[in-house]
């Protein structure tokens, strides 16, 4: 048959093959699903064929086998049983939807039932769909046979007002943006850090959508031309892990995104030229500054690779530029003021950035989806901070707070005392990179042995901010100024806080001043043997 012939049987069949599915499936979802699969295979089978006589009882036959085969891979679903699904008749010519479905296209009205709320949703499906008596209905919803009367009436309200205003998610023009960076600030829960909850176009897409302007479901879901079904169900999991707060009935986002095109692509510039310029001034003068002080080769400094100043230098400049605060500048948006304490033990501030073509003009862009850090953890009067990069050793899956963890210090500092390990400890650090064993295991993160060597080695990070912090702070101004005008009101505290660290503990300015020293030629890149403990320092606490 001829693929013109077959489109219109199928188009004259489309609403009643509907209304058959619907009254042999439990719910809306499982009728739609049923209705495409026989719609499709009856088509297949028209155009492979040419010797069909009667085309009414040539699809109502593949309707039954289709209804017949979906029971049997939806066992449970469907509130008929296979049995009884076997011996249905053919419906007879002409055989469509009644009451509500009658008055307009079965495709339309499912949209509407989608858009209404929860609990009439529920009911609509369990009286008109699974034909419960309605005082079934309030014993099963806990709620009065009155109340779900009323429910019914103001559903066919809400079905007929959506009917006529031509509500169709298909007018909705969007394009669905993706995630392309996604990190915290603070402590990662048991579910993980914020990758875990945003794997899926949808659940990113609600969070963008609702990320400058407070939003119902419905709102939602129209702008992404999806149903409110899938949503709902996304927003209440996301609101009960933060990330979206509810507001009188709409939700807002409750993390830090990043756009990276048209004005987002010019904030990205300003930082762009900021980092640039810091990196410039305070790389460069730490690397003078280590290399004039002597302190590389103070017997403070343990490391199995001492002898080479290059590999303390991958070690030191980031370390010292993150954690060289003078103590002036305190801190006037505490983290407990912004952070979202999370159901699974989290307590973080969430950020993403929006991938575009924007996105990957930015300099050092690649570089810094790389990046991880920089990440401390302190016990035993001691610290142990690292930094990841495309530099160091990423062959083996990495779980950065794993890797910087409470236990791995502790087995470091037995080291340290003297105190033997067991063969699996020894094993777990050497494998980490941590140490290698020779006769004795040996270190081959950069250990500051002393509260002494410590500080003085912030102290030369101190003193360049002591001597040239007029022209970093002047550098920040722009930046600082456009990123809190383009940042929604609700979340400008959020941004506020994590401004306060700019050219401190910034994953991006440790990585700008990086490349400053590689671009200069003043660092190498590591050697194959460093790439697993470089950028990891433990040092003494006060």
């Amino acid at each position: 048959m001829e693929k013109n012939e077959a489109k219109k049987i199928i188009a004259q069949y489309v609403k009643p093959i509907f209304g058959f599915a619907l009254k042999r499936c439990k719910n809306v979802q499982d009728a739609e699903d049923l209705s495409q699969e026989i719609a499709w295979k009856a088509y297949r089978a028209l155009l492979a064929r040419d010797d069909i006589a009667d085309c009414e009882r040539f699809i109502w036959t593949v309707a039954h086998n289709a209804l017949a085969n979906y029971y049997r891979g939806k066992s449970g679903v469907s509130g008929v049983s296979f049995d009884e699904a076997e011996n249905l008749p053919f419906p007879p010519s002409g055989e469509i939807e009644t009451g509500l479905l009658a008055e307009e296209s079965a495709a339309k009205l499912r949209k509407e039932i989608a858009y209404l709320s929860k609990m009439q949703r529920a009911i609509v499906v369990a009286y008109y769909y699974e034909n419960k008596k309605q005082s079934d209905i309030a014993e099963e919803f806990h709620i009065s046979p009155s109340l779900v009367k009323w429910h019914l009436f103001e559903a066919k309200k809400n079905l007929k007002r959506g009917m006529e205003t031509m509500k169709n998610a298909q007018t909705q023009q969007f394009s669905p943006v993706e995630f392309s960076r996604m990190s915290f600030c603070g402590s990662a829960g048991t579910m993980g850090g914020t990758p875990a909850f945003f794997r899926s176009v949808l659940t990113q897409n609600i969070a963008y959508c609702a990320y400058r302007e407070a939003k119902t479901i419905n709102e939602i879901a129209e702008a992404l031309g999806v149903s409110p079904v899938y949503v709902e169900s996304e927003a209440e999991f996301l609101e009960e892990y933060g990330y979206l707060v509810k507001r009188g009935g709409k939700y807002l986002a409750n993390l830090l995104i990043e756009e990276t095109d048209g004005e987002g692509e010019k904030i990205l510039r300003l930082r762009e030229e900021m980092y640039g310029a810091a990196a410039k001034i305070f790389a460069n003068d730490l690397y003078n500054g280590l290399l004039q002080s002597g302190l590389l080769k103070s017997d403070g400094i343990e490391c199995a690779f001492k002898e080479d100043e290059n590999y303390l230098l991958w070690a030191l400049v980031p370390f010292i530029a993150a954690n060289c605060e003078n103590g002036r500048a305190e801190e006037k948006i505490s983290f407990e003021e912004t952070a979202t304490i999370r159901p699974d033990g989290a307590c973080d501030i969430a950020s993403v950035s929006v991938k575009s073509e924007g996105e990957k003009r930015i300099r050092y862009n690649a570089s810094f989806s790389k990046w991880r850090g920089p990440s401390w953890i302190s016990c035993n009067g001691h610290m142990l901070w690292c930094c990841r990069s495309e530099w160091t050793d990423e062959k083996q899956k990495w779980e950065y707070f794993e890797y910087v963890s409470s236990k791995n210090l502790k087995l470091l500092c037995r080291v340290q005392n003297g105190e033997p390990l067991s063969e699996d400890e020894y094993a777990s650090l050497a494998q980490q990179g941590l140490i290698r064993m020779e006769k004795e295991p040996v270190l081959q993160i950069v250990w500051l042995k002393t509260e002494e060597i410590k500080e003085k080695l912030l102290g030369l990070g101190r003193e360049i901010n002591l001597k040239r912090g007029r022209e970093l702070q002047k550098l920040k101004t722009r930046y600082v100024k456009a990123l809190l005008d383009s940042t929604p009101k609700h979340l400008r505290k959020m941004q506020a806080y994590e401004l306060q660290f700019l050219f401190r503990a910034d994953g991006w300015f440790l990585l700008y001043c990086i490349e400053e020293l590689l671009q200069s030629g003043k660092l190498r890149p590591p050697k194959e043997e460093q790439r697993k403990p470089l950028m990891t320092v433990a040092a003494v606490l006060r």
